[in-house]
């Protein structure tokens, strides 16, 4: 027994020698793959004795533990008085069963102990296997994704059935409901972990899906063409950062919990200016007593109007961006740290830009906004947003429309005018258990309706979409494992427009997704 402790020792030794030699060697890059390849094979090869030794161990700690239970087992079997006489001839019989218990509490913990490092050597293999992913500098990269298929059942008639956000004009008929099943949700990510400069830590990521478009062939519903979400560089102080990039405008950075909704996030078109823009942003926060932070932020932003582009191959500027100059953000926020790791937040942000829509017609795109983190009680909470301003459609306002016309934007004469629009969304969520999430929430986008009824019979033949939309959701979502999540949800989204009667779509979906 001492010889097989003192092997399993010497291995251990000679394991945790690799793995220090390993971990002062990780801050420069191999010299080969070869020497990769055989730290694995390595500590490959010591994991396997300690699992030989493990076994043996095991072998006799359950040997002692069946000794004790049959000393145990015949002590209850007799009567008291005998139990002394009996006692003596057991002890005789396997010589001194007292020294026998602490040999076996002494293998457990050698046992338990032995399993620690097989763990923590195993965890080392994986590591290795893990950071096999190449790149073109000695800086560490990491792939994430999701796998996601979505199934889904309308009542109504919805622009695209696996994505509604704004019904149709009644007078558009596709028949009155659909079923359908889609894979292009699903997400591919890369992360790029950079060096150290200037005292800050760099970072970078990308985000794609499977929703760019249908190839015109057949059956091309479902091979989704892929799609550019998201993607940042970022540069971390101990209290500022820097990130450029394209994603959520700095004014309006929160989006409702969903895993139905991610080819576009929940309420787009309902309250919830989401687009992924290209912006650059620079955030300082301040530390206050009691685990409170004060944030103030800053950006410019590409001034996005919605428009559609012009062309499949060139890109032509938008009336915003032939304004020269960019879309001005800034953001003020307070948060304060719960003891449930659910921050109560509140912020409030405003967005500013100038657009030519030709022939000297200026419009000012503006917005002032607020945006909340709440929570109510135990496991319960309340987050949302809310705005008011003009020209925004690029951001998902007003289903996509910044201005009004009065005629062709070729007309010199034509009058444009920016469309105000107030909205805004709200969700609660209550957490049943670690992995139940319940949520439902409300979401409304609402164009002044004096200003389309100035020109609304020739609005509403250029902009069928236009009008005050509604949507309504609930959903839950089940996560046994971290990697693991089912969802069911509902949602039920009614466009209203002038002269038209009301349009209204109820869609059931149901998620099946995993995260790698």
């Amino acid at each position: 027994m001492t010889g097989q402790i003192a092997r399993v020792v010497i291995a251990l030794l000679f394991a945790c020698r690799i793995m220090a030699a390993q971990q002062t060697s990780g801050g420069s890059p191999p010299s080969s793959e070869s020497q990769l390849a055989n730290a694995v094979e390595q500590l490959q090869k010591q994991i396997a004795k300690l699992e030989s030794s493990v076994e043996e161990l095991r072998t006799e700690a359950s040997r002692y533990r069946a000794e004790t239970l049959e000393l145990q087992r015949r002590l209850e079997q007799i009567s008291p008085p005998q139990q002394a006489q009996v006692q003596s001839e057991i002890a005789a019989d396997v010589g001194s069963g007292e020294q026998s218990q602490p040999a076996a509490r002494s293998s457990t913990a050698r046992l338990s102990k032995l399993e620690e490092e097989y763990e923590l050597l195993t965890g080392k293999v994986d590591e290795q296997y893990q950071t096999k992913v190449e790149s073109g500098s000695r800086y560490r990269v990491r792939l994430s994704g999701l796998v996601m298929l979505n199934m889904f059942s309308n009542r109504g008639v919805p622009y695209s059935v696996d994505s509604p956000g704004v019904t149709p004009p009644t007078s558009i008929s596709y028949g009155g409901g659909s079923f359908a099943g889609t894979l292009r949700q699903s997400q591919i990510g890369i992360e790029a972990f950079g060096p150290e400069w200037a005292g800050a830590r760099v970072s970078g990521d990308l985000r794609f899906d499977f929703a760019g478009g249908f190839p015109n062939t057949g059956d091309g519903v479902t091979l989704g063409l892929m799609r550019l979400r998201t993607g940042n560089v970022r540069l971390n102080w101990s209290h500022t950062s820097l990130t450029a990039g394209q994603d959520s405008p700095l004014f309006s950075p929160l989006s409702p919990t969903s895993v139905i909704s991610l080819v576009y996030p929940e309420f787009s078109y309902s309250g919830n200016l989401w687009t992924w823009t290209p912006q650059i942003n620079v955030q300082h926060w301040f530390a206050l007593p009691n685990s409170q932070r004060l944030t103030l932020a800053a950006g410019i932003v590409d001034p996005l109007t919605g428009e559609l582009p012009s062309s499949q191959f060139e890109r032509l500027p938008q009336a915003g961006e032939a304004s020269r100059q960019p879309g001005y953000t800034a953001r003020i926020g307070w948060s304060r740290a719960t003891s449930e790791d659910r921050p109560l937040a509140i912020a409030a942000s405003g967005y500013f830009s100038r657009q030519n829509w030709g022939f000297n017609r200026g419009v000012d795109g503006w917005a002032l906004t607020s945006d909340w983190q709440i929570p109510v009680i135990s496991r319960f909470g309340l987050k949302g947003e809310f705005y008011r301003g003009r020209a925004l459609g690029g951001f998902g306002a007003a289903a996509g429309t910044s201005v009004l016309q009065s005629d062709s934007l070729l007309n010199r004469s034509a009058v444009v005018r920016g469309l105000d629009t107030i909205g805004g969304w709200t969700q609660a969520s209550y957490e049943a258990s670690p992995v139940v999430q319940f949520n439902a929430g409300y979401g409304l986008d609402n164009p002044f309706s004096d200003q389309v009824r100035q020109i609304a019979a020739v609005q509403n033949l250029f902009y069928p979409r236009l009008g005050r939309n509604r949507s309504a959701m609930a959903n839950v979502i089940y996560r046994p494992r971290s990697d693991l999540l089912f969802s069911l949800e509902y949602r039920h989204i009614v466009s209203s427009r002038i002269g038209q009667a009301t349009a209204s779509i109820e869609n059931i979906g149901m998620g099946i997704g995993l995260l790698f």
